[in-house]
């Protein structure tokens, strides 16, 4: 069993829902959103060393036709699931747009974990973590365009459309701004010591001035933390040579490890178990039309473009673990929804419920996927 699993157990029994040992004045506290917003970037690194501008090249073609292909086909099959249901239900047909939106994103941090602790390698693998990336790009862009049409048609608190492209753009040129400094140090031969110090000093530098700029100017938004860190690592991962960079994520490895055992944690300590007894048929629902949009929309968008037969079959498995983004996503929309609570109530408990059954079945199911394809390494 991978260890995410303990840490999700951990971070629950650490929660606000039961030994309090993280209550929620500590999980809302602004040091705390700090610690993981450096934490955010972190792990960011660890998917932008793998952006190598040479290596995507031989498949980026294949990597975004398959990436739209699972992300979209997980939105229409969410959408039209929950269209047909709430019609039936007498439920505004437009929410289930929102669930569409909130399930085509792929939370990293579970997959990512795995592939760190079981050294996985292969054509999955190196498929996964570029994904994840793009993944994010275009949950962002639908979910948010999806938010400001709710919000006509709900309340008047709508998302300007001009912030959708601020939103994915603006992370992107904060990292690479950090990280091409980074690059010009770490290219010059140095120690362990002067690496690490260029290197958490990057990202501290991008972590803060994401938060000065959405503390003063976008107090209204969330700036995408991870996207940050994966920028910032792109920019130098390919101003370094292999040897290089073989060497810095080798230096870098201990504390990649902390801060993907925070994240899961965090993601975790919120996640209230008692709504795993309350969960019901649109928790179900929404459960099993996103894992068949994830599945087929991947093996579809690979068996389209010619991907290894591995990638094909087993990819699906990897994308499904969700929990931190949908929960995000849920806080955003029910905000939009503020002036319909009987509404925000059917998001909150389908979605709330669906993190925790969801993300027990999609970690196992994610390291089956890795170990089917034949690339968790033996130790």
């Amino acid at each position: 069993m991978p260890s995410i699993l303990g840490w999700l157990i951990v971070g629950m029994l650490l929660g606000p829902h039961a030994l309090k040992l993280m209550p929620q004045s500590i999980l809302d506290a602004g040091w705390y959103k700090i610690i993981l917003m450096w934490m955010q970037c972190a792990f960011g690194v660890m998917l932008g060393s793998e952006l190598i501008w040479n290596k995507l090249k031989r498949s980026g073609k294949a990597l975004v036709i398959t990436t739209l292909a699972q992300s979209l086909g997980t939105f229409a099959v969410v959408s039209l699931a929950f269209s047909i249901l709430f019609t039936i239900a007498r439920v505004p047909v437009y929410l289930a747009f929102v669930f569409g939106g909130i399930a085509l994103a792929t939370a990293p941090a579970p997959a990512l974990s795995i592939v760190n602790e079981f050294h996985a390698k292969g054509p999955v693998t190196d498929t996964l973590l570029p994904m994840t990336i793009l993944d994010d790009v275009v949950g962002i862009a639908v979910f948010f365009t999806v938010n400001s049409l709710v919000a006509r048609e709900a309340s008047g608190g709508a998302l300007p459309l001009y912030m959708i492209p601020v939103m994915i753009f603006l992370p992107i040129l904060i990292g690479a701004a950090a990280g091409f400094p980074v690059g010009l140090l770490l290219r010059k031969p140095s120690e362990k010591v002067r690496t690490l110090t260029a290197l958490l000093s990057g990202i501290t530098i991008t972590m803060m001035i994401g938060w000065l700029l959405n503390t003063c100017f976008l107090s209204g938004i969330t700036l995408n933390y991870m996207l940050m860190g994966v920028s910032f690592s792109a920019v130098f991962s390919n101003m370094v040579t292999p040897e290089q960079l073989d060497k810095t994520n080798s230096y870098f490895a201990p504390i990649l490890g902390a801060a993907l055992l925070a994240a899961i944690v965090d993601l975790g300590a919120p996640l209230d178990y008692h709504l795993i007894l309350g969960a019901g048929l649109y928790t179900f629902l929404y459960i099993t039309a996103r894992a068949f949009g994830k599945y087929f929309g991947a093996r579809g968008g690979a068996r389209l473009t010619h991907m290894p037969d591995t990638v094909c079959k087993y990819l699906g498995l990897t994308l499904l673990p969700h929990s931190g983004v949908s929960l995000v996503f849920t806080w955003i929309i029910c905000s939009t929804l503020i002036s319909a609570p009987e509404l925000v109530q059917i998001v909150q408990g389908t979605i709330a419920a669906a993190a925790i059954i969801n993300e027990f079945i999609a970690v196992i199911a994610a390291k089956k996927g890795f170990e089917l394809a034949g690339e968790i390494q033996k130790l």
